[in-house]
């Protein structure tokens, strides 16, 4: 139960650059900064800002990889990548737990926060003195990238940004060439628990999993996450599954011996593939990460 509700924290309100170089570069001096926020608010900085706290996986790793790494004084507990990440101080964020006074004694002339942080959660950080800007999480690539422009303009990386979203964008356009003519597009199921759970329409699971050259099993389900039940499995029949939940000790030989899954084709022809859920979940630059990583298990002739 702790790891579906996990999962629903980090991934559904949205919950990354393995393949995007951390570029390092100083920052320029600029003017004032005003900018409007996901919560409509109109957020100043007198010039970029140069001691930032973030308070999500997802804003840490872009900051990280427009080369604004060195300006991060604090990130949430769940900030684990890239590896110097985890040299920044940690301020909570369990459950939303953040350590206040911590956040405050960093003295950051900037607070990012973002889709799993309450509107509360800003109006309280605010009260302390602190200026915070709320990143409204991307439900497209296209999205996310207007989110790598705004960091870059706030931390004075806008060239960085603007290099890194070309780049992200030409790799993605990659991916759908390379799958232009296919007609076979095997159903897809990606699993977020061995409940079973598993991610519906709305989620970046689904998205990218379609651009992939898939179709995802739960596409049809009423809701962003879901339960399912065996039956539902079954009679979708499955080519491939992709264990999300691969860092819990899910893999090939547990779902194998799962009463019943003996008779789904994926796991016949052993197309069960444990998977770093992150690259989907985490709306950040390593999405593009997750589109080939998929595409390359979905279509591995194609992507070798």
């Amino acid at each position: 139960m702790f790891r579906k509700s996990f999962i629903i924290f980090v991934s559904m309100v949205v919950l990354l650059a393995a393949c995007s170089p951390v570029v390092a570069t100083e920052v320029p001096v600029a003017g004032p900064i005003s900018l409007t926020d996901g919560l409509k608010r109109q957020v100043e900085l007198e010039s970029p800002a140069q001691r930032i706290v973030s308070l999500t996986p997802a804003t840490t790793e872009i900051l990280f990889a427009i080369g604004a790494g060195s300006q991060v004084v604090g990130r949430d507990m769940f900030s684990d990548y890239p590896q110097a990440a985890l040299d920044v101080e940690d301020i909570g964020g369990s459950w939303g737990e953040y350590n206040s006074e911590a956040i405050v004694n960093l003295q950051p002339d900037l607070v990012i926060a973002g889709g799993i942080n309450p509107p509360e959660l800003v109006a309280s950080l605010e009260n302390l003195g602190l200026t915070v800007y709320f990143l409204a999480n991307p439900v497209t690539l296209d999205e996310l990238y207007v989110n790598l422009s705004i960091i870059g303009k706030l931390t004075g990386h806008e060239k960085e940004a603007a290099a890194l979203s070309t780049s992200l964008d030409e790799r993605a356009a990659a991916v759908d060439a390379a799958l232009v003519g296919v007609t076979e597009k095997p159903v897809v199921y990606y699993e977020l628990d061995a409940t079973p759970f598993t991610a519906g329409p709305g989620t970046f699971v689904d998205q990218l999993i379609t651009r992939a050259g898939g179709i995802n099993f739960g596409a049809g389900m009423e809701s962003a996450w879901a339960q399912v039940n065996l039956e539902q499995i079954v009679l979708a029949d499955p080519a491939v599954i992709i264990l999300g939940d691969a860092a819990y000790g899910e893999s090939f030989e547990t779902v194998a011996a799962r009463p019943g899954w003996d008779v789904l084709l994926a796991v016949k022809n052993q197309m069960i593939f444990p998977f770093d859920d992150n690259l989907v979940s985490r709306p950040g630059p390593r999405l593009v990460d997750g589109l080939e990583a998929l595409a390359r298990l979905i279509h591995p002739k194609l992507f070798k």
